[in-house]
């Protein structure tokens, strides 16, 4: 398989070929993750651990640690559960200037991990949040993707209802209006979709045919077309890249992982990179003793993400996406802090002291 980048394709323009690139813009909703201790079912739980996260905020906190500028662009409420969630993405090294205060209240996810047989669970309580209700002309976008890079946005916040669409339709407009080029992750979320009257396939496709880099797989490739492909073998998997790229003009990049579960506490993972005129898949990873694998795919993203901004070839943002992503697996919480060293040393063996 070709690993190297095209050069009439590479997405690397001049201003992004520095030490030091321009920031990352992430916007989405921070979310308050609430776990039962000792793995308790949720009806039972006596008490929680709570940490901060959210889709968009963890590739803002993985890549701020990793040595790459984010701005986070979102609406918190202004009282001590809103100041928590700024305080963790300042903590992580993110720009927290254009993350909007507001009256309300924050959204709130159970997580019930999964025990033996057990599958986890996750419960959501965020309708009504501050920023789900948020005003589109409130929030900062222009001042945020001046000089930015890229801007980092997902398929779950127009799955939060009417005025979650109109918040990703602004966003988009934003980036269109500076130039900026847009990642776009599916994260498809059923549970939010089903919540209302809804046509997932009509938002998605809008926001997708503005996208210069998707990260989704097949499955997600499956609902944008209304086509079913298999996953069956790289073949195949190919087919529905090549059909994306088809389908929309705009996109060079498609990042994907597949994930086989064996475990409950041991998964094989391997990540791919598919460009319109090459592609790169590596082999699996076997991760074992898994502690926390919510965040993982905001893992990779960030991963792909450094190495995108880099110049890296397919095979380059693939390894790095899935190194990351391999790492977070032994992090609790929704966020992975690595240094770029940690990702640099990543050893798919690992286990051993370092000394």
């Amino acid at each position: 398989m070709a690993a190297g980048l095209p050069a009439e394709d590479a997405p690397v323009s001049e201003s992004r070929t520095g030490p030091a690139p321009d920031p990352v813009v992430c916007f989405g909703e921070m979310l308050l993750r609430l776990s039962p201790q000792g793995q308790v079912p949720l009806a039972q739980a006596g008490s929680v651990a709570i940490d901060v996260g959210g889709a968009e905020a963890n590739v803002a906190a993985a890549l701020a640690s990793l040595g790459t500028p984010t701005r986070m662009v979102s609406v918190v409420p202004d009282n001590p559960l809103g100041r928590k969630a700024i305080a963790a993405m300042g903590a992580a090294g993110s720009d927290t200037r254009f993350i909007v205060k507001r009256p309300g209240r924050i959204g709130l996810y159970f997580f019930e991990p999964p025990a033996g047989p057990i599958a986890g669970r996750v419960t959501y309580d965020r309708d009504g949040s501050s920023f789900a209700l948020a005003d589109p002309a409130a929030l900062p976008f222009a001042e945020a993707l001046e000089g930015a890079s890229l801007l980092h946005m997902s398929g779950i916040t127009p799955a939060l209802g009417p005025d979650g669409v109109a918040l990703a339709r602004a966003a988009v407009a934003a980036a269109k209006a500076a130039d900026v080029p847009i990642c776009f992750d599916g994260n498809y979320r059923a549970n939010l979709w089903d919540a209302w009257d809804s046509d997932p396939h009509a938002i998605l496709t809008e926001l997708m045919s503005e996208a210069t880099l998707m990260i989704g797989n097949r499955r997600d490739i499956s609902l944008l077309l209304g086509k079913t492909f298999s996953g069956d073998g790289p073949d195949r998997r190919r087919e529905a890249s090549e059909a994306a790229f088809e389908a929309f003009p705009r996109l060079q990049l498609i990042a994907s992982t597949a994930r086989h579960v064996e475990t409950a506490g041991t998964h094989r993972i391997a990540a791919r990179i598919d460009l319109r005129e090459s592609h790169w898949q590596t082999d699996e990873v076997r991760i074992e003793n898994i502690v926390d694998r919510i965040g993982t795919g905001d893992a990779y993203a960030a991963g792909m993400i450094r190495s995108w901004l880099a110049g890296g070839s397919a095979q380059d943002m693939a390894k790095s996406g899935l190194a990351l992503a391999a790492l977070k697996h032994g992090v609790p919480g929704d966020m992975v802090l690595m240094t770029a060293d940690d990702l640099e040393n990543f050893d798919p063996a690992g286990g051993d002291v370092r000394r």
